[in-house]
């Protein structure tokens, strides 16, 4: 199952910089304007390597942001920016922040190491969505250009006695890193270095299937590179420093973050779809055509809250349906739906998205899933507000708001070697990148 290793992890030296200057949110998580004012906040941001910006010339320079990013690393670690760990270490990681959209204020607790890559049909690690060639395409080549793993793979795990959690959080000691991003999540890291501690927790942790929670571009990426530098046979083994085991070869493992999905600190949030530029799209006509398979209620004007709020109301699968001729409660026909869904796998025939990709947007839309894959006519937003206002402005033609899938149903998908939807899942808050750093030399 799981097997957990700990690393001599390369961090920012906080003697040279501010943490907070220098940590990013993940690159697939990070704006233009946010690129920007990483830039301007520090010449040692992260983003400088894991989402540098072009230069001009640099065809004829034969620079890229990958030869550029290669550069900085080497020299952030010259010149002491970066220092390694002395010993083998993981680092207990919590993040307090207060739940989107409500006054609730959570933790969720986790811990950073370093995990075995397995393929998916080892049935150790799980994913719950498909990928996309550009950005493994992406990652390759920074992976190519660094050898080193600069953000975590977001990786769930089942404990429902929270025994792991008890292990890494048994005391109130300082930690060794803190800092507040840009969405006020406070983040704090703890280093653990005993080898008895590590000893208990690997041993916890070998009986865990995993789900990945963000990150499968870069899990797949790192999997691929993985096999690409094993070493014969002979001598892939693995090895252990000071009785605690480390991967057969560097390349064989990346740098995790686990956090136990039974806990209370998990927070999944909707993703709302936001449909623009269709050829042709009339209100009347799109409720006429839903009522197939929804009944179909007309709602009084609100705004995003009041909307939100009648959503979570309703029982069944339901979406609200914005668009600038009237506001629409869609619940689903169970018979005329069943129908429609008969050919997708039982897990997915569960998930409220299922129906909003493979009756809203295919059948009643015309947005099959090559349209959507590619993002032609779609936009995902976390923020159902702004989702209304682009109806509202003329901006999009039609917007859908939705539930949040549950881990329930994340583990039934997921477990059963099935996907979701295109964006079904918005864990939050992000794992910060930059926290640590593992160099594959």
């Amino acid at each position: 199952m799981a097997t957990v290793y700990p690393f001599r992890a390369w961090r920012y030296n906080p003697s040279a910089v501010k943490l907070d200057d220098v940590v990013t949110q993940p690159y697939d998580k990070i704006s233009p304007a946010m690129q920007q004012a990483y830039y301007e906040r520090s010449p040692y941001n992260l983003v400088r390597i894991i989402l540098g910006l072009p230069e001009l010339f640099d065809a004829e320079r034969g620079e890229s942001v990958y030869t550029r990013a290669a550069r900085d690393l080497k020299a952030w670690r010259a010149q002491g920016v970066l220092t390694q760990e002395k010993d083998p270490c993981i680092f207990a990681y919590s993040q307090t922040f207060k739940v989107p959209g409500t006054d609730i204020t959570k933790e969720r607790r986790g811990f950073i190491a370093l995990g075995k890559l397995h393929d998916y049909s080892e049935q150790v690690v799980f994913r719950h969505e498909y990928t996309l060639s550009k950005p493994k395409s992406d990652r390759l080549s920074l992976l190519k250009a660094t050898h080193a793993h600069f953000g975590q793979i977001f990786m769930l795990y089942s404990d429902p006695a929270c025994s792991v959690e008890k292990m890494l959080y048994d005391g109130d000691g300082s930690p060794d890193a803190e800092v507040t991003d840009e969405y006020g999540v406070l983040h704090r890291a703890w280093r653990i270095s005993d080898p008895a501690a590590i000893r208990l927790l690997t041993t916890a942790m070998a009986d865990k299937k995993l789900i990945i929670a963000d990150g499968h571009h870069r899990y797949e990426t790192a999997l691929n590179y993985s096999k690409e530098h094993a070493p014969a046979a002979a001598v892939k083994t693995e090895t252990s420093t000071s009785h605690l085991p480390q991967p057969a070869y560097p390349e064989a493992a990346v740098m995790m973050t686990y956090v136990n999905m039974d806990s209370d600190g998990l927070v999944i949030l909707p993703t709302h779809r936001v449909v623009h530029s269709l050829d042709s799209f009339n209100s009347a006509a799109f409720a006429k055509a839903a009522e197939t398979y929804f009944t179909v209620e007309k709602l009084t004007a609100g705004d995003a809250r009041d909307l939100i709020d009648t959503l979570r109301a309703e029982k069944g699968v339901a979406f609200v349906a914005v668009t600038k001729g009237g506001d629409y409660l869609l619940r689903a026909k169970h018979e005329a739906c069943a129908a429609a869904l008969a050919e997708l796998p039982e897990p997915q025939r569960q998930l409220d998205l299922s129906y909003l990709h493979t009756i809203l947007l295919d059948r009643i839309l015309g947005l099959d899933a090559e349209k959507v894959r590619e993002q032609t006519n779609i936009r995902y937003l976390r923020d159902a507000g702004e989702a209304v206002d682009q109806v509202r402005r003329g901006e999009a033609d039609v917007s859908f708001l939705t539930n949040s899938v549950t881990m329930e149903q994340l583990k039934e998908v997921a477990f059963a070697g099935s996907v979701m939807p295109q964006k079904s899942t918005d864990f939050y808050p992000k794992l910060l990148s930059g926290l640590t750093i593992y160099a594959l030399d």
